[in-house]
């Protein structure tokens, strides 16, 4: 029997998404040898089954949307959208689900990639089993980073493997536009795919368990993206279970908690995600495999002294962005550990503390309108025991809001914490406002006083003069 290579390192990643990336790139910038492991794609499910083909496939649809709010051009814009050639530029941008480019990135910073199926094998130990079965360990001297993301979760329903069904993978990867498409669920991924499938030709109808879409935003957010969407062609039922799934002669057939049966020629479960914690070896360092990995503000994991976990599997904000934010500050703990700091900045919004996972995560959804939200919405503030108030404004009160198109519907809305005179939630739905929300999260993660805001003067006539509009509704 051939023994086992054993390799050592400062650092071992396991997962090269762009959470894992950006430890490795944090982690090498402070002189550590790090090792990246990767079973699929470098550049993870972000590159070439979320974030990027599924903005690749909508940005599109809302060029088109947006222009037909336009006399003079909407004339231009009245066919269809060509499907190919949308699904054609949706590739470009996946780089056709080759990780070329992302592994020569690797090679740059100086990390080194591990191709195959990386296992805890006990603490700082790494066991990876390529494709061809050959295995090779890996040490940490200073840490394992845990980024290996989560997976699409379905129901248990009876036969569905059979079914074939979709989940957010097939969705973003498909080759061709499904004449009718059931989608089940009410959140991101279940609204933005509902939002490219109608506007590509297929005839969506979303079933929802609960009582609307977005639930976890301002329920106007939900509102106006449900109302577009149906005005769309889409159908949305609320309230709606699926209780059973079938494919009979190449058509689903989904029946509800109502009797009802919707057929389809694809289903897309949108109802949730699961860690990929399942098969990593967590059992040999005593956590539970298959379990979200509860991490302290360094994003280590709790219990331990080396074990770091960054990303969707720590289950704090299951967004791309903030796993890279985290990863960012891991990197750097790992470093400042790593080299002996004393002191580590840990201290609310200090360098070495992912506060923004506590107070400040902002979001997108891609669909039209768009609805981008930071910090806590009006409820979550209430619940959280802070005494608030909610600001709104109709989006059409600024002059921009007329240039952007005809027929602009939109609403924003700030939640003031009243005792402290700060920004605790801003929510803005509308065409456009996507790029509006940062400017929330400066706020917001600045903790900028209401008083001082009354002094960034929004320019003239643009989108983002609804700031102006929201303070001076707060001050009466």
């Amino acid at each position: 029997m051939t023994e086992t290579e054993t390799i050592a390192y400062d650092v071992v990643v396991l997962g090269a998404g762009p959470v894992g990336e950006n430890v490795a790139d944090r982690t090498r910038a402070a002189g550590l040898s790090t090792a990246v492991v990767e079973s699929e794609l470098v550049g993870g499910e972000c590159s070439y089954w979320a974030c990027m083909p599924s903005k690749a496939l909508l940005r599109p649809v809302i060029a088109r949307a947006d222009a037909r709010r336009l006399p003079g051009l909407r004339q231009a814009v009245q066919g269809p959208l060509d499907a190919a050639a949308v699904l054609a530029r949706r590739d470009e941008y996946t780089s056709h689900w080759h990780d070329d480019g992302q592994v020569r990135w690797l090679d740059g910073i100086g990390a080194d990639l591990y191709r195959g199926h990386g296992r805890l094998a006990g603490p700082r130990t790494v066991t990876v089993t390529g494709g061809d079965g050959k295995a090779v360990t890996l040490t940490a001297r200073h840490a394992v980073a845990v980024c290996t993301g989560t997976r699409a979760q379905l129901p248990g329903l009876p036969g569905l493997d059979e079914v074939r069904p979709w989940t957010s993978r097939e969705a973003t990867s498909a080759k061709e536009v499904p004449g009718r498409l059931i989608v089940v669920g009410g959140g991101v991924v279940a609204t933005e795919m509902a939002t490219v499938f109608q506007a590509l030709g297929s005839r969506v109808t979303v079933l929802v368990r609960g009582k609307g879409l977005l639930s976890r935003m301002e329920p106007f957010a939900g509102e106006l993206v449900a109302d577009a969407l149906g005005e769309a062609g889409a159908e949305i039922r609320t309230g709606t279970s699926v209780t059973s799934v079938t494919r009979d002669n190449g058509t689903v057939v989904a029946v509800t908690d109502a009797g009802d049966r919707v057929e389809a020629d694809e289903i897309l479960f949108a109802t949730g995600r699961a860690p990929r914690t399942d098969d990593i070896g967590l059992e040999t360092v005593a956590l539970e495999p298959g379990s979200w990995l509860a991490v302290d503000d360094t994003l280590r994991v709790e219990g331990s002294d080396w074990l770091y976990a960054c990303g969707d599997v720590n289950h704090r904000a299951l967004l791309t962005h903030q796993g890279k934010y985290q990863a960012r500050i891991a990197g750097d703990v790992i470093g400042a550990r790593a080299a002996g700091v004393p002191l580590l900045e840990t201290d609310p919004w200090g360098a070495h503390a992912a506060t923004a996972d506590h107070h400040a995560v902002p979001q997108v959804v891609f669909t039209d309108p768009e609805a981008a939200a930071v910090g806590l919405s009006l409820a979550e503030a209430e619940q959280a025991g802070h005494r608030v108030r909610a600001v709104d404004v109709d989006l059409t009160s600024v002059a921009g809001a007329g240039l952007y198109g005809e027929g602009y519907r939109g609403r924003a809305r700030m939640v003031v914490d009243l005792d402290e005179s700060i920004l605790r939630g801003v929510t803005f739905v509308g065409p456009g406002v996507g790029e509006l929300i940062h400017s929330a999260s400066v706020a917001v993660a600045g903790q900028v006083p209401v008083e001082r805001l009354w002094h960034a003067v929004p320019s003239y006539p643009t989108l983002s003069e609804v700031w102006l509009r929201l303070l001076e509704a707060y001050r009466g």
